[in-house]
Order: structure tokens, then sequence, then C-alpha cells
């Protein structure tokens, strides 16, 4: 690693010793980009630093690059950097200027996408949730308040970027502006222009500033804009010329470019796991090269959606925990068949590095953990509640109680009897998006947007009313990426609308990370099973022994007979498990959050039914993922595979 630092710095050097400064351009003329006055062509690999663990940033860049990729793509979410107003964060994982550099020592240039709005199957498409506080902001538009934030976002941003330009000696050759914009309903190009300006006026006159819209005349008629040089996106097995025939249409002349070129497609909760042939992948791919287009493979590695970091599609449909994406790499940075089919692709037409490709990182499996019940959700109110209840009259959202992600719980009290089951409902549709009803601590069921807007409770007046809220991921494309969680409507008893709610925002992962959940003695029999028990913590430890060289490995958590719920490990929060639903059934555990010096402690909450009616149950370890377990379709194909639907 150092001497291939080494060399790059002595490439710059020599270059500056020359007295010429790097540039990067387009060349109209000759329909390419030039490089240091030299035709250049790139090809890229997609990869997300805030996917991926800081500690696994070089295993990755080193693979790309051994793969024969002159370049990478990467996207800034800025709800991953700002998530409270004014509060920026670029540490640790969140650590992009290191990034940046590790890819230039590495010998990779980047391709930069730092928005506003990136999509990305990321909570909210990038952009914070606090925008939301202004009600009936237009996001994405010159909507001034909106645009103010932007304004203050991009003033703390572009200045650290801008000495990773090329121009300025860093790895960074072109700049995207937004993303996507023609598959928005707004299509203000004031916003755009906006935009174009603000980014000139922080990076300059020289840098390579571009758009990306589906391959299609519609998608560039609202996405490209004078000034900014317009590329497309498109997945294999398509007609390539048709497609950079729809960027001629908005640049006559200049290099072709596929800035998505799709190696495999997203999941949803509830569909099957997307799987894409290497072998039409490959001859695709070798298709573009031969017309000498650039190109950028997304993804290349998908990673991780930690936390609560998932996105969702409309009608609402959420993505899980697993970014895998049927890449080249793997989830966990593993190589694949597709990984060397595209490299032998790229052999075709680019030099490819010499040496051994950097192995698959070894897994281990710590085996079955026991897990045993701590606290229900409602016993460890006062715990999880740090900020104590809010009263009112009429339920308020996540963003009205000022929390963005994770789950509320909102507490009423029946009204009148109900002595014969009687329909709970969100004749509005407004429960965003899950919500676990119970009536004085027994469980009545689940309300679910789009698919369960109702569920019958029982129970005397003045009995208390329990739904857990969990917001399972804002829309991230399309025109309902405004998408406010919690109770967004009034529910209804009956015909009566329910008044007089008290609602707990939750802290849970700091709760998790403190220890601070304990166990809830038995005051009396445990009731009769149920189809569904009360939302609750489960809690176990692992010891990994520390005479065993090379360990901790990375691993994966499996929660058989499990229903759905979070989970994390020694305090991090790995993301959300629904193996009932799929396809994804276990999650990556990277090995950099596993410790060989003290007992590795799992936490899990399970919201729907725990398999410890006995007492006990278990999770366990395995070294073996499977994302792709067989599940019945439950909704209509969300954005077609390889194609970017217009959701108007």
């Amino acid at each position: 690693m150092f001497l291939l630092r080494f060399g790059v710095t002595l490439t710059l050097l020599f270059t500056f010793s020359l007295g010429k400064t790097p540039t990067f351009s387009i060349d109209y003329k000759n329909d390419c980009f030039r490089k240091d006055g030299e035709v250049f062509r790139y090809i890229s690999g997609s990869i997300h630093y805030n996917r991926i663990p800081r500690v696994y940033w070089k295993d990755r860049l080193l693979k790309m690059y051994m793969a024969g990729l002159n370049a990478i793509q990467t996207y800034i979410p800025w709800n991953y950097h700002e998530e409270s107003p004014g509060r920026y964060n670029f540490s640790g994982d969140r650590d992009v200027e290191y990034f940046l550099q590790l890819a230039q020592d590495i010998g990779l240039l980047v391709i930069l996408r730092p928005g506003p709005y990136i999509c990305g199957e990321w909570d909210m498409g990038g952009l914070p949730a606090w925008l939301l506080d202004k009600k009936d902001i237009v996001l994405r538009s010159s909507d001034p308040d909106y645009i103010a934030a932007v304004d203050k976002w991009m003033g703390t941003l572009l200045p650290m970027m801008k000495p990773f330009l090329y121009q300025n000696g860093g790895p960074i050759i072109t700049v995207q502006v937004e993303n996507e914009y023609g598959s928005y309903f707004a299509c203000d190009y004031n916003y755009m222009r906006h935009l174009s300006q603000l980014f000139r006026s922080y990076l300059g006159d020289d840098v390579v500033l571009f758009t990306t819209d589906g391959a299609g005349v519609g998608y560039l008629k609202c996405g490209s804009i004078q000034g900014l040089y317009a590329t497309v996106d498109f997945g294999p097995g398509g007609n390539v010329t048709a497609a950079f025939a729809a960027q001629r249409h908005a640049e006559p002349h200049g290099p072709l470019v596929n800035s998505e070129f799709y190696t495999g497609w997203l999941d949803h909760w509830g569909s099957r796991h997307s799987v894409v042939s290497s072998a039409r992948v490959a001859k695709s791919l070798n298709e573009i090269l031969s017309m000498g287009a650039n190109v950028n493979l997304y993804m290349f590695i998908g990673g991780t959606n930690f936390g609560y970091w998932n996105g969702a599609n409309g009608p609402f449909a959420p993505q899980p925990t697993s970014y895998d994406y049927d890449a080249p790499l793997s989830e966990a940075g593993d190589l694949t068949e597709k990984y060397f089919a595209i490299r032998e692709v790229i052999k075709m037409y680019h030099k490819i590095p010499e040496g051994p490709v950097p192995p698959t990182t070894p897994k281990f499996a710590y085996g079955a953990v026991v897990m045993k019940q701590l606290q229900t959700v409602s016993d460890a109110l006062e715990t999880l509640s740090l900020s104590g209840p809010v009263k009112s009259v009429f339920p308020q959202t996540f963003i009205e109680l000022n929390q963005a992600f994770g789950y509320i719980l909102y507490r009423t009290h029946l009204p009148v009897d109900c002595s014969t089951p009687t329909p709970l409902s969100s004749p509005l549709n407004g429960v965003h998006d899950r919500a676990y009803v119970s009536v004085d601590g027994v469980t009545m069921g689940i309300l679910e947007r789009n698919k369960a807007i109702a569920v019958n409770v029982t129970g005397k007046a003045g009995s208390q009313v329990d739904l857990l809220v969990e917001n399972m991921g804002r829309i991230n494309y399309g025109k309902n990426i405004n998408d406010f969680k919690g109770l967004v409507s009034n529910l209804s008893l009956g015909a009566n609308t329910l008044q007089g709610w008290t609602m707990y925002s939750l802290d849970i992962d700091e709760a998790v990370s403190q220890g601070l959940l304990g166990e809830t003695k038995p005051t009396a029999p445990p009731p009769p099973p149920t189809a569904l028990s009360l939302p609750a913590f489960y809690g176990g430890s692992f010891i990994i022994p520390d005479g065993i060289p090379d360990l901790p490995q990375d691993t994966y958590i499996k929660l058989p007979k499990w229903r759905k719920g979070q989970v994390w490990i020694n305090g991090f929060n790995l993301g959300r498990y629904w193996p009932s639903r799929g396809p994804q059934v276990t999650l990556f555990v990277p090995a950099n959050i596993l410790s060989t010096a003290e007992p590795n402690n799992v936490t899990v909450l399970e919201l729907e039914k725990a398999p410890c009616s006995s007492g006990m149950c278990s999770v366990e370890f395995t070294s073996m993922p499977v994302l792709n377990a067989t599940v019945k379709s439950i909704a209509k194909q969300h954005r077609r595979l390889f194609s970017k639907e217009d959701l108007l």
C-alpha cells in the first residue's frame, strides 16, 4: 500500500514539477473525456461508504482496483452527516474525506454524487427527515425553505470536497448535480440552475458537472440542463445503441456515459431476491465498452443498510437490511462468479493490475446463543423514553415528536365498552408504517400501511390501548418522498375518533448500548400462548475464545422461528430481520463489532412472536448467508428491473 501511495504521489509531484496543473475535461469535438490532455475512458464501480464499515473500505476498494476499474462512484447521503440541523458528523464510518483519500492512495479516481437528493434505496433518498418540520415543503424544488437548507449543507460539504478535485491534486474527476431529476414531478429548472450555480461557486469552473437520468428522452426533458453534462443509466439486456441515442438527444457531442449500469437490482420485503446472471451482465458490458463508452457498474458492492437506514419505494414497499444487490462483490465483500466475469471483459479493453486479488474474508459459525426474555417495551417505557411522555388530543407524527427513526409508543384508552370485537381502524391509511396493538397488555393485532387498516379489539371502557408504531424506512424515489411517519391521521374506534393520546419517543439504541434493559420478574403465571405476543426484548451473550488465531471473523446471524424485529450486537444496530416475509433470512455481522476480550451481547426486539414459550430460545451464528429464501410475492413489482419507472 505504501508503494502504491508513493507512486501516485510521485506522479502528481511530477505533474506539478513540470508546471502543469492536472486537468480533466470534456472534448466535444472528439466525443471523449481528456485527462491531462490525453484521451480517457473510465470504467467505474459504485461503492457506498455509508453501507460498509470503515475497517473494510480498503479491502473493498482494493478488490475493485484489481478487477480493472480505474474509478469508483459514491453518493454522499446528506441525512447520514446532518441528522439534526447544524450538527455535522464526519467521523468514524462517516469520514468521507478519509474514504476519498484511501481511494486515491489505491489508484482509483472518483465520480462524486453529493446530491442533495441521491435516491440510492436510502432513507428519504438521503434527504434529512427534519426538512419535514415544514409540513408543506416541496422537496427538490425552489421552495425557499428547502433551498435555504440545501445552501447551508452544500456550504459545509462542497468546500470539504474542493481539495479532492482532480484539478487540485485529488481523485475527483466529475461531480453529479442532483440525481435522476427527470423522474421527479417538479421539473423545476430554476432549482437545477440554482444547484448548478451553487456547485460552481464552491468547486470552480473547471470541474466537470453532470446529471444522470433514465435512458429515455422523456427523462432527459426535465433532468438535463445547459451547463451540466447529461448522462444516462440502463442495465443489461436492453438496446445499448438506443439507450445512448437518448443521451445523444441531450448531448449531440461528448463522451458516451452510462452512469448506472445495473449489475443486479434492489430487493423488497415480501418479494424474491433479485438475481441477474453473470453472462447477461458480461455481454452487455462488452457491448458498452466496444462502443468506446464510459461506464459505471451500479453496484460493484452493495453493502448493508445497518440500523434504520433502508429506504422504500411507492406504493409503500420497504427494502431489507441487506443491500447485496447481486453485485460482483457480495454484501460481505466476497468474490463472486460475476466479479471474475466482469474482470475478463474489462481485460479485453484495459490493462488489469498485476498481482493476486485480495481473498474473500473468512466467515465463522459461532453457533447457537441462548436468549431469554428481558422486558416488554411497555415495561421498559421509563428506561426507553428519555424525553418523557407527550400528551395531545390527537396523535402526533415522528417529526412533531422530534424523532426521525425507530419506534414510538402511542397510548390512549377505550372510550366505551367493547365487549364484542370492535374495529380499531385507520380510515385514511394513516399508520406509517406498522403498529403493534394491545389492550390492557393483551395483543390484538397489527395495523400495516396499505395492507391492514383495521383490527378488532375488545375491552372495557377505560382500558389502556397501546400502539407501538414502527418507521420501516422512508420512500426514497418518486413523488412521495415527503414520507411522514407515525400515526399521521386519526384512528377510529367503530364510528368514533379516538382522542386523548400520550406518546413516548423511544431511544432504544441508547438503552441497548448502555445495557439498561433488565429482566422482568414474573408476578403471575404466564398467560396462555397467543398468535402474537407483546413487543419485547430478549438478550443473550457468547464468548469468542482469544486463543484461536484470526478470530473474530465475520459471521451471519440467523433467527430461526423468530418473526420480525430489530437486532443489536454489542450495542451496534445490525438492522431489521423479517424472515417470515423474506427474502432475507440472515443478517451480516462484520467482525469489527465483535470482541474476543469480553462476552458479546446480543439484544433482540421481537415485535410479533418470539419462539420462547418454554422460557428459552436461541439465535444462531452461521458462516453462510441466506438472502434468497423462497417467498410468495405479496406486492406488485415496484420499479421494474432496469427501468426508472416514473411514479407520477
